[in-house]
Parts: C-alpha cells; sequence; structure tokens
C-alpha cells in the first residue's frame, strides 16, 4: 500500500497535518507514506517519523500552472499510489492526485472538486474545531487519543547546530520566535519582546531570537532594545538548525507562527501569543504550552493588520505577564 499526501504550504498547517500522518501509520503499519510538500516544508517533514519520503512540490503558494500540475501528476502515475489524502481545499491542489490516476483520492469538498476527488467529506467544524482535528478526520472517526505532533531532534544535532552558529554548548537558552509570515497583527510588539528579554534572560539562560530572514529586521530592534539581553539570530539558521536550537531551549514564546508549531512538537515550555489568530483553530498542541491572549471582543478578526488600528489585543499583552506565564512553565 502506498500513500500519497499533498500537504499545506504553511510551516504550521504541515506540522498540524501530522496526527493524520500518524494515524496512516497506525492503521496501515506497513504502509509507504510519501509527502507532496513545498520544498521549504522538506526538512520539517524529514523530521516526522511517520513520513518515508518526500516528494517536491514546485509550485508556489497560489500559483495555477495547469499544465504543470498535469505533468507531475502523470510522472507520478508510474509510483502505484493506491491513496491520496489531499489537504488544501483548493481546486488546483487535487489536480496531481488526478493526473496520476490515484484511485482513491479523498479530501475535503470544496471549490467545486467532483470530479477531482472520489472520497469527498463534508466538513463539520462544531465538531471538529481545530484545524488538527479536520486534517486527521480525513483518515476516518477521531480517536480519543488523537497523537500529537512530533518532530525528532537528536543531542548530536542540537550540538552540531550550535557548533554551525558559533553558539556555547552549555546555554540553555530562551528562545523568542518573533515573526509571523501572515501578517503583523499576528506579531507581538518589538519592545515587549525587548523587555521581556530584559526580564528573564541571564548569563546561563540567554535570550535568542529565531526566524527567518524575514524576520531579521524586528530582530535587530528587539537586540537593539534589549540592550545587550538578546542575540538575533533570524535569518541566520536554516529551518533544520532552528528545529534543533528549539529542541535545545529551557522555554520558548511565540507568536501564532510556524515556530510556534515546531516548539510544541518538540515538547518544549511554550508560551504562545494570541490576537488576531485562534487559539480554538489552531492552538499548540502540546501539555507543556501556554495560551496568553486578551480575548477582546474584536478578536480574532483574521486580519493581516488591525483594522481598527489599535492593535490592543497584543498591545495590552504585558511583558510582565508573560515572564510570569514562562517561569512557572520551566
Amino acid at each position: 500500500m502506498k500513500i500519497l499526501v499533498v500537504a499545506p504550504s504553511w510551516i504550521g498547517d504541515t506540522i498540524l497535518a501530522q496526527p493524520l500522518l500518524a494515524l496512516l501509520r497506525r492503521n496501515h503499519p506497513t504502509a509507504r507514506i510519501e509527502v507532496l510538500a513545498a520544498t521549504w516544508s522538506a526538512p520539517l517533514l524529514g523530521r516526522m517519523s511517520d513520513v518515508d519520503a518526500v516528494i517536491a512540490n514546485p509550485f508556489r503558494h497560489g500559483e495555477f500552472s495547469f499544465g504543470a500540475r498535469r505533468a507531475l501528476g502523470r510522472r507520478l502515475a508510474s509510483a502505484d499510489f493506491s491513496h491520496a489524502y489531499v489537504l488544501p481545499n483548493s481546486w488546483k491542489s487535487a489536480l496531481v492526485p488526478y493526473f496520476a490516476c490515484i484511485p482513491r483520492r479523498i479530501g475535503y469538498q470544496g471549490e467545486s472538486r467532483y470530479l477531482l476527488l472520489n472520497k469527498r467529506h463534508r466538513l463539520d467544524p462544531a465538531r471538529h474545531p481545530q484545524l488538527a482535528q479536520r486534517y486527521a478526520a480525513l483518515a476516518g472517526p477521531l480517536p480519543t487519543d488523537l497523537p500529537q505532533p512530533r518532530l525528532n531532534s537528536t543531542p548530536e544535532q542540537q550540538q552540531a547546530a550550535r557548533k554551525a552558529l558559533g553558539l556555547p554548548a552549555s546555554a540553555q537558552p530562551v528562545v523568542f520566535c518573533p515573526g509571523a509570515e501572515y501578517g503583523p497583527a499576528k506579531r507581538w510588539p518589538a519592545r515587549h519582546f525587548a523587555e521581556l528579554a530584559r526580564l528573564v534572560a541571564s548569563p546561563e539562560n540567554p535570550a535568542w531570537l529565531v526566524g527567518s530572514d524575514k524576520d531579521a529586521a524586528v530582530g535587530d530592534e528587539i537586540a537593539t532594545a534589549a540592550k545587550g539581553a538578546a542575540l538575533n539570530l533570524c535569518g541566520r539558521s536554516t529551518l533544520e538548525q532552528a528545529i534543533d536550537l528549539i529542541a535545545s531551549a529551557s522555554g520558548v514564546v511565540s507568536n501564532d507562527s510556524g515556530l510556534m508549531h515546531v516548539a510544541a512538537a518538540l515538547d518544549r515550555p511554550l508560551v504562545a501569543l494570541y490576537g488576531s489568530s485562534s487559539p480554538t483553530y489552531t492552538p499548540p498542541l502540546s501539555p507543556r504550552a501556554r495560551i496568553v491572549s486578551r480575548n477582546l471582543s474584536c478578536s480574532p478578526c483574521f486580519k493581516r493588520e488591525c483594522p481598527l488600528g489599535h492593535f490592543d489585543c497584543m498591545n495590552g499583552i504585558a511583558p510582565e505577564q508573560v515572564a510570569q506565564t514562562l517561569l512557572a512553565l520551566r
């Protein structure tokens, strides 16, 4: 039995798809599970025990490319997949399994995919409020013990990441993840991260800022305002190195972002900051995570920028409150 899973585009959503992968492995122990995913997700999927191989999805987020999708599907036809699970709800995301002639093509109804999918699920938001539940339900009725996302990181990998980045081997860092790909409405203010660094960092527990190159500028802003209490590593590490840096953290503070879900999947003490997004829909799936949210009447708005202009949902989360929550977890 060979299973193809068409993964979401976002890193966080890819991690939230892991309970589905675990259930597929539980239900079909000898099956080969391959994931069609964006190239930037490959290092992430390589740290998941239930993934046997990753097939590069060459299409950018939102790119249609009908002919190229048809060509990729026809190339995959010789792989003899028996099942395909299509996690994105778009019409174009179901094209590759269709052109690969995979007999069982499974996903949610959406964008008139009646021909492309031959086993279509109806979404029940009340029954499955979490995105992870919705993905996992494609494998069948949810068990009471829904698997939690898990990423692998060995001590050797963690030390190798530190050595490559010139970081001390014995430090027990507090890692801050100040970025959020979706937009500024999901980001706690830089001045608050800087104040938090001054409150919780020490020589034994330095504050390390981890993120992509898109977060480098805000990392510099935080490091400058923290006056030596925070080290900006944003844009300096690969995704694999970021995984290993977070895996060795004594605690993590993060916006609702892909790296927040990475920290949860690594079972790190985690404080997750929510403003414009919903902790009901995409919570960190870890018993060691704590959510901090003001629960204002205007949130979650799911906007990229605050539509009211005041940004109270994030401005009003005090660094002292986050510090207390973090210290209680560590």
